[in-house]
């Protein structure tokens, strides 16, 4: 495996690919790689002749300077899980490598980006676009993975790809939860152990939404969910809501199968946030 650091290194790389015609796949990470960052090598592996992973704490999709500054790190160990996932580069720039001056582009997504993570966090699609664009740019790849438990982002990402004509398949891979349920997060090791136990009550929250969705007006179901998660100590809800999962919109009557159920909660200063499908 290759480490990259030098963008002009990377983008001389990708015109090899092309020029061989090798499929290349990318994984796009902030690093903190846990089993649902090595599920997405594992298919990526499996899907392309060239596999790219990438290490980049984006400090432009971050509302909160101290959640950007509090961010796990853990260069050396993320390295080695790539290496172990047989990757063939792992391309790690500095900030002012992927940010040489000032990116001011702004991205219209329409309606996609004013809910949900997009009203919580004004400005942080615009971030992600804005990296993930470049790591486009630089990696030139055929096929991108990203996790479901971002569903939003993958919505978005799409949108993005279809926006700028990239030629890069989004390929979006399932949740991968720990045994009790909780979806794995690269925040969840800044958890105590208390908060760790207490946050299992989001997943279990979604599948009572999920059991319930068509019994129930969507009101009270968003409010008997807050209700389940604001009762235990150092949880917050910061928003619950049901929407359709091409607009993301919020929808107002259950159609099987159309609906994602996404949840943002605040457990002590770690904000968590998952999904599932209705």
């Amino acid at each position: 495996m290759r480490i990259i650091e030098d963008l002009p290194e990377m983008r001389a790389e990708a015109a090899g690919m092309r020029a061989r015609r090798a499929e290349c796949g990318l994984v796009p990470t902030m690093g903190a790689l846990h089993p649902g960052h090595i599920s997405l090598m594992k298919r990526c592996r499996s899907e392309n002749s060239v596999a790219v992973a990438s290490i980049f704490v984006n400090p432009t999709q971050f509302t909160d300077k101290n959640d950007f500054a509090n961010y796990p790190r853990n260069l050396n160990d993320d390295l080695q899980k790539i290496l172990s996932a047989r990757f063939d580069f792992a391309f790690v720039p500095a900030v002012n490598e992927m940010y040489p001056e000032e990116d001011k582009r702004v991205f219209d997504f329409g309606a996609l980006d004013k809910t949900m993570e997009g009203a919580a966090r004004p400005g942080h699609f615009n971030g992600v676009a804005q990296i993930v664009s470049r790591l486009f740019d630089a990696v030139k790849p055929d096929r991108a993975y990203f996790g479901e438990k971002d569903f939003q982002q993958t919505v978005i990402i799409k949108r993005l790809a279809e926006m700028m004509n990239f030629e890069t398949d989004i390929i979006t891979c399932p949740t991968v939860r720990e045994a009790d349920g909780l979806a794995m997060s690269s925040r969840n090791m800044l958890l105590t152990p208390q908060q760790r136990k207490d946050a299992t009550v989001i997943y279990r929250t979604l599948l009572m939404c999920k059991e319930i969705i068509a019994a129930f007006p969507f009101d009270e179901i968003k409010i008997r969910a807050k209700k389940q998660i604001d009762n235990i100590s150092e949880m917050q809800t910061e928003y619950i809501d049901i929407v359709h999962r091409n607009t993301l919109q919020p929808a107002v009557k259950y159609i099987k199968d159309v609906l994602q159920c996404c949840v943002a909660v605040r457990v002590g200063n770690v904000r968590l946030i998952d999904n599932i499908r209705l």
